[in-house]
């Protein structure tokens, strides 16, 4: 059953949001389901969940109407959990959690568009390798249209980067943010390289949590021959709990190289990234190695 709020935070938004979703085992169901984890068997391995408490939590979260259950089997019926649009509302939340956490709890409290490489965030990337990429679509370049991140190839080259200077002005301070700045000359390198990618066999995806529009006007001035794809709604972020950062008053990704294969299986992951010409041609070779069967 969902919490009941008390008369005197009736109106408070926060309580009513706590009573829903404020305990642990509900927000890493939201977790798990956004990281492609949707069957009850699934949820428990990963979550060392009781089934019990289990069983509780799915109730609650299909209750609330954050997760749908959706039949993937007859006789006997079976479900699967599935996060519904307002349950998609959550990533956001999620991921400023995930930020806070990193730069609070895990780190030292500065604020940073990268990280050391022995840190959580690294080791989390780093975990990717050989995971699954679930199914999800972003709005592409150039006219918005949703779009899966893994192309029809043998392989794919996904670069998240926290955001470009065009159109608009980048957040003030946004130089002095370590790891920030190098997103043009970015774009520029894989722009160069990208006849050498194709050659290959694989396609380039550019990834920033800027809207599609903003993107666009970037890429038209840049000549960018790849698509960028825009995780304004930090869908990609949070199936992969990739590493962010809050500038400007909006979440930002920081740098990072990923490459993936036609089963959607995660074969390189680089982060940090702080020698990005060195980050192009290692994702270069990887392809070549992807797509030749290596």
């Amino acid at each position: 059953m969902i919490r009941s709020v008390p008369e005197r935070d009736a109106a408070c938004a926060i309580a009513q949001a706590a009573a829903v979703v404020g305990d642990w085992w509900s927000l890493l169901l939201v977790r798990e389901t956004a990281r492609g984890h949707h069957r009850f068997d699934s949820l428990q391995e990963e979550l060392g969940i009781s089934r019990k408490v289990l069983t509780e939590r799915l109730a609650h979260l299909v209750e609330a109407e954050i997760l749908e259950k959706v039949a993937y089997q007859s006789g006997p019926v079976r479900y699967e959990y599935r996060l519904t649009e307002s349950g998609r509302g959550l990533l956001p939340v999620l991921l400023s959690m995930q930020d806070w956490a990193d730069r609070w709890v895990l780190g030292d409290g500065s604020l940073s568009g990268t990280a050391d490489e022995d840190s959580a965030e690294a080791r989390r990337v780093a975990g990717l390798v050989g995971q699954w990429l679930p199914p999800l679509e972003l709005p592409g370049h150039p006219d918005g249209e949703p779009l899966d991140p893994v192309a029809e190839a043998a392989a794919t080259v996904l670069f998240c980067y926290p955001a470009t200077g065009r159109p608009g002005p980048l957040p003030d301070g946004w130089a002095d943010i370590p790891g920030a700045l190098g997103c043009t000359l970015e774009n520029r390198l894989f722009r160069d390289a990208y006849e050498g990618f194709r050659a290959a066999g694989a396609e380039v995806r550019g990834i920033s949590t800027q809207r599609p529009d903003e993107q666009r006007v970037f890429a038209v001035e840049e000549g960018i021959p790849y698509t960028l794809l825009s995780d304004v709604d930090l869908r990609l972020a949070a199936a992969l709990r990739l590493p962010v950062f809050r500038a400007g008053q909006a979440l930002r990704l920081k740098r990072a190289v990923l490459v993936v294969d036609r089963e959607r299986v995660v074969r390189q992951a680089r982060f940090p990234v702080t020698d990005i010409p060195g980050a192009v041609r290692e994702a270069l070779a990887v392809v070549q190695r992807v797509a030749g069967g290596g």
